[in-house]
């Protein structure tokens, strides 16, 4: 574990790291290397944001009165400590319409919000979408801005006509706070609309959705500093007046750099409530199908897969199995299951499904219930389930013998399914040692921009326990892989995959 370090003892410059993200906020001090500030933390917890009926979603003023109260408790807890800037990460993608004065006039729309899926098959019908997936990193699919926006339109059209400007939740807090409007071109990526070549808006998706340009706000890089509050924060937040705030970026780039998984040389696997594989590259000439690329900055590229499944195939499975004994317990038995040994194929796409195929409506199932078949059995069968599509993302990715560095909750609790995906990968899996990576890694680029360190690799990162893959039990799980997305087509095929 990276170190902490008492307040008396921290290094100069401080910087305060905001996290946004779907299941919580936290605010924490971090000192020049990197360390977290004893007693410099503040965690809130947020509300279950999915509906159904396709529907994910948040309220603004809630998750900007959540940040406001994590900064409250930072600050005080910092004392007159000089804090040198402010780094934020959001979850993305998010979208909300607001008004000229900044006044929310939607809900916090998530990534994992389908309700657009009929928009997102005309989009595709209409435009050629290798050519959007190449110039914007992004398919045109539910969790991303085109589709997103074709829906407000067809289905909210007074909200179309009075929104002044579309917006993501980071830039919605600034608009509060600092009193501007910008993105950065991290958090513009990954709403499909940036080309990611140029780093501007992507004028032919523009003039297709009839969109103009100032209804999106200014880019910035994510190096970008902006000092000065409103005079209400100002006031209410005095040892900020002068600290430089940087732009939100993407939690998934943050995640990368606060896990030391930057270069080629390091794949980041996260499993929290959904999951991904991601890569930071200097460039990315080609996207691979199935795979997306954001941005950073304007130095380095996010190449990877994201999953709408994780930990929350996990927890579904325990809640409605009925397990008994806790986690511990549940872990015990997963672990005497040998591998693949249930006879079970699942496709664990409980929350519709991001990469490789992008059926954002697509369910889930099991094949090859029998009598036999136990509650433990089909909790083995989810985790092997989820490490299987992971393992499309990574067989995708370059460097195919890459180590890979795990975070997450869900999965670091679990050695099982820590040496599942070591098996399933074929590689390498190294369980991180660093505490709160995203919101560490967005401290290390605002250090990084400060001057304070010479670049975020220079960071010390630890790491825990190694898990080595067992050969045999890779071949097995090659199989079980095959069996499913045999099960995959065979579904897609009969028109049984999406939710009718």
């Amino acid at each position: 574990m990276t170190p902490s370090v008492a307040l008396n003892l921290a290094e100069q410059p401080l910087v305060l790291a905001l996290d946004v993200g779907t299941s919580s906020t936290r605010a924490i001090v971090f000192d020049a290397r990197g360390r977290a500030i004893e007693g410099c933390e503040q965690r809130e917890r947020a509300p279950v944001s999915t509906l159904g009926d396709g529907i994910a979603q948040d309220e603004a003023e809630a998750l900007l009165q959540r940040a406001e109260r994590c900064i409250d408790a930072v600050l005080l807890a910092a004392g007159d400590a000089p804090i040198a800037a402010v780094a934020v990460d959001t979850f993305v993608t998010s979208t909300l319409a607001v008004s000229a004065a900044g006044r929310a006039l939607t809900p916090v729309v998530l990534y994992a919000d389908t309700r657009n899926a009929s928009d997102s098959l005309a989009l595709r019908e209409r435009l050629h979408e290798p050519s959007v997936h190449e110039r914007t990193g992004c398919l045109l699919r539910t969790g991303y801005w085109p589709a997103r926006l074709a829906w407000f339109r067809r289905s909210q059209p007074e909200i179309w006509r009075d929104a002044a400007r579309w917006i993501t939740a980071g830039e919605y807090l600034e608009w509060h706070w600092l009193g501007i409007s910008r993105v950065s071109t991290s958090v513009a990526s990954w709403s499909g609309l940036l080309d990611r070549h140029t780093l501007r808006w992507d004028t032919p998706l523009l003039d297709a959705l009839r969109l103009a340009n100032d209804r999106l706000a200014p880019l910035a890089d994510a190096a970008a500093a902006h000092i000065g509050l409103t005079p209400a924060y100002a006031a209410r937040w005095p040892t900020l007046r002068t600290a430089r705030w940087y732009p939100a970026i993407g939690d998934g780039a943050a995640a990368n750099i606060g896990s030391g998984c930057v270069g080629a040389g390091r794949l980041a696997l996260t499993i929290g409530t959904t999951a991904a594989i991601r890569s930071i590259l200097p460039a990315v000439p080609r996207v691979p199908a199935g795979l997306w690329c954001y941005r950073v900055d304007a130095r380095r590229a996010l190449l990877g897969g994201a999953t709408s499944e994780g930990g929350n195939v996990s927890a579904w499975l325990r809640r409605l199995l009925f397990l008994t004994g806790g986690p511990e317990a549940a872990e015990r038995g997963i672990a005497a299951i040998t591998p693949d040994g249930h006879g079970l194929t699942m496709l664990p796409l409980l929350a519709g499904e991001r990469s490789p195929g992008w059926s954002g409506d697509a369910t889930g199932s099991i094949v090859g219930l029998t009598l036999a078949t136990t509650q433990l059995d089909i909790l083995r069968a989810g985790v092997e389930s989820v490490a299987y599509r992971l393992a499309l993302i990574a067989d995708n990715m370059p460097s195919a013998d890459t180590p890979v560095v795990a975070s997450g909750g869900a999965l670091l609790g679990s050695p099982t399914w820590m040496q599942i995906l070591a098996d399933v990968l074929g590689r390498t899996v190294v369980a991180s040692a660093d505490g709160e990576t995203t919101a560490r890694g967005a401290a290390l680029l605002a250090l990084e921009s400060l001057g304070a360190i010479a670049d975020v690799t220079s960071a010390t990162f630890s790491t825990g326990r190694s898990y080595t893959p067992n050969t045999a039990n890779t071949a097995l799980y090659r199989a079980a892989i095959t069996r499913q997305q045999v099960l995959y087509a065979a579904l897609r095929d009969a028109g049984l995959l999406r939710n009718r």
